[in-house]
């Protein structure tokens, strides 16, 4: 297992996480949404614990604050404690993570506690628009899926399928135990080995490639009947080992990281068209995107596109400005710090990093990369990926037989 310390002696709080390098990429048609209904079952009984009031009880009597989440790449479960409570938090996470049980009643019941969350996104444009943005990106294979899963695979996965995913993924070379915070250092290794010591040894799993192919701009038009229309407009992007990753970074902030971004001030300020927008860029282990978000009139789509298509042409033309690109920076490494106050923050942070086998940085050495992109850097970055061989478009509210296919160009 890899054992990432994080100590902090400042901090009032520890956090445990335990991390198993598999997520929906890893999945099959068959069983979409495995590692995401897997994760529930951790809760629903363990050798130790073998209610799910147990592990519950356990946890709210520590005061702690716990959980789990499953992403493309990773599933981590974690418990956040006062100091003094570490050891009883360890035991339990790795319990969680060594023996659940996943009891054939609980896991029916389990059914419909998913399928009640999937439903709960098809009713959240605002996420129900990302997922179809992936959909548009990367179409019918494993990054193109929701990480919930179908309903289908929900209600028909059998408790051997459970058990023979766990003992191919949940296996030493695949497993990151993260330790953060106010923990007395002392003898944490030996601890978190005896915690752990049952587990299967194997290698890492390798990730499954994602397959990339466009040639021209691409769309996803759907209908729900709304008072706004929510839209995912970006480009087909790099990993996230690629050199280019710190200055699209600084070029997402730039166009949707605040209020005073470039999208919020001339698409909500100026024509007021949207009451959220943003722009984020995700980069993954073998794949990535750069995208704005937004909220519009359902009737000024059209409006709303073009200024967003205009911003993006706009940073492949014109050279930023250095107090703007000063700004942008600061914004970016002060949202860092902040992001990272509490010991679970710092958890994620450095475990995210290691999932994707990316040489550790602190937030200091990222603050430094921030602080050396350059107004160029932006700018080639920019011509690199706004092009119309990489544009994708998900739109989602009252449209009915609509395409936008005619603005989505940027040459």
């Amino acid at each position: 297992m890899e054992v990432i310390l994080v100590p902090r002696a400042e901090s009032p709080a520890t956090t445990v996480m335990a991390t198993v390098k598999v997520g929906s990429k890893y999945e099959t048609k068959d069983i979409s949404g495995l590692s995401h209904f897997l994760e529930h079952m951790a809760f629903k009984g363990t050798k130790q614990y073998p209610l799910p009031s147990d592990i519950s009880t356990e946890l709210d009597g520590l005061g702690a604050h716990y959980n789990a989440f499953t992403n493309e790449e990773w599933t981590a479960y974690y418990a956040k404690v006062r100091n003094d409570a570490f050891d009883k938090a360890l035991n339990i996470i790795a319990d969680m993570y060594l023996n659940p049980t996943v009891p054939a009643e609980e896991l029916e019941k389990e059914r419909g506690v998913i399928i009640e969350e999937i439903n709960m996104y098809e009713d959240m444009p605002m996420w129900k628009v990302d997922e179809l943005f992936s959909k548009v990106l990367y179409g019918d294979q494993p990054a193109g899926w929701s990480v919930a899963g179908r309903k289908e695979v929900v209600q028909r996965v059998q408790r051997d399928e459970f058990l023979a995913y766990r003992a191919k993924h949940y296996t030493s070379g695949n497993t990151i135990i993260t330790v953060a915070g106010g923990y007395n250092p002392a003898d944490v290794k030996e601890k978190i080995a005896a915690a752990f010591r049952g587990i299967m040894e194997a290698p890492d799993t390798p990730l499954p490639d994602v397959r990339e192919k466009q040639s021209r701009p691409q769309e996803i038009v759907m209908f729900k009947e709304s008072d706004q229309a929510h839209l995912v407009l970006g480009f087909r992007a790099f990993d996230a080992h690629d050199a280019r990753h710190f200055p699209l970074m600084v070029l997402a902030d730039l166009l949707g990281g605040g209020m005073s971004s470039r999208l919020f001030k001339h698409v909500r300020d100026e024509l007021g068209l949207a009451y959220y927008i943003d722009a984020e860029t995700h980069l993954f282990t073998n794949n990535g995107f750069v995208a704005a978000r937004a909220g519009v009139a359902k009737d000024r789509v059209g409006d709303a596109l073009r200024a967003i298509v205009a911003e993006f042409k706009e940073l492949t033309e014109r050279s930023v400005g250095e107090d703007e690109l000063k700004k942008t920076r600061a914004h970016l490494i002060g949202g860092l710090f902040l992001s990272l106050e509490t010991s679970d923050q710092l958890a994620s942070f450095y475990t995210g990093q290691r999932v994707m086998n990316l040489a550790p940085l602190t937030p200091e050495d990222v603050a430094e990369r921030i602080e050396r992109v350059t107004a160029a850097d932006i700018q080639a970055v920019a011509r690199d990926l706004f092009t119309d061989d990489r544009l994708n478009l998900a739109a989602l509210g009252p449209f009915k037989g609509e395409s936008f296919g005619d603005i989505l160009h940027i040459s």
